[in-house]
């Protein structure tokens, strides 16, 4: 009842309910970016971790110590960097009551089997969205972080790094790997409107391979084989596994067909 009590909402009435649940998403967006920015301390110890040579990744790997200082060049610039860095935590940190609220917005709007996959494809897309950051920042940033920070044409050319190159590339990073790490959803939605099938991703295979040693250099500026081997095999196990999701989706696709008749 309720839902249809949603559909008979005039152009207004759904206007007014977008407006509230955009007043709520930023409400909340906000509260949670207030709460980050007054834990300074903890919030910058997570930020700037990857730049000392005491960092997990950097244990794990038995890299050797080494330093990458950070200066500031404007007067407002940390004050700005801290409440930006605190804004983007706290979206982060609100990202699942976002998703909750667009969705209940939209659902009236959509049949049972829609709903269905609707609410797939925006659990996978943020699952692996996730799980994208969460990578570049215990593997490929950090790798980033000591190759360009110690970087050096010349001894006698030291590298003076700022605060705002370091945040500008962290976030960049983290936006390009989270997208990246939908591939396996975006395969299986077109495996799901036949736009893409297994057969052609096995054997475009060695031009995926290329095309994946392309991104993985472009992502990571870096001369080191062993870095570009370290960012090129994430991305080359995603595109196996969406071949493996691909021909699951083609039976599951079947079958339903089979069924239908």
């Amino acid at each position: 009842m309720a839902e249809e009590q949603d559909l008979e909402l005039t152009f207004w009435e759904h206007l007014d309910v977008l407006r509230d649940s955009l007043i709520r998403i930023i409400g909340v967006t906000v509260a949670c970016g207030i709460v980050a920015f007054c834990f300074k301390e903890t919030l910058f110890d997570i930020v700037l971790a990857p730049k000392n040579s005491d960092f997990i990744t950097y244990r794990l790997m038995g890299v050797d110590a080494f330093d990458v200082h950070l200066m500031n060049i404007g007067l407002t610039e940390q004050f700005m960097i801290h409440m930006k860095t605190a804004l983007v935590f706290g979206l982060l940190c609100a990202s699942p009551y976002v998703l909750y609220v667009l969705y209940k917005f939209i659902a009236p709007a959509l049949y049972q089997k829609e709903k269905r996959y609707a609410g797939r494809v925006v659990g996978s897309a943020y699952v692996m969205f996730i799980v994208g950051v969460v990578v570049n920042y215990f593997l490929i940033f950090p790798l980033t972080v000591r190759f360009l920070g110690t970087y050096q044409v010349s001894s006698e050319v030291e590298n003076m790094l700022t605060l705002q190159s370091y945040m500008d590339t962290m976030l960049m990073m983290s936006l390009v790997f989270g997208i990246v790490f939908e591939i396996p959803v975006i395969s299986w939605l077109l495996a799901v409107f036949g736009l893409l099938k297994a057969k052609w991703m096995s054997q475009f295979r060695k031009h995926a391979v290329v095309a994946i040693l392309i991104i993985a250099a472009v992502i990571t500026p870096t001369a080191d084989v062993f870095t570009l081997t370290l960012v090129s095999i994430p991305i080359w196990l995603l595109y196996e596994a969406s071949i493996l999701i691909v021909k699951a989706t083609e039976r599951n696709v079947d079958d339903e067909d089979d069924d239908d008749e």
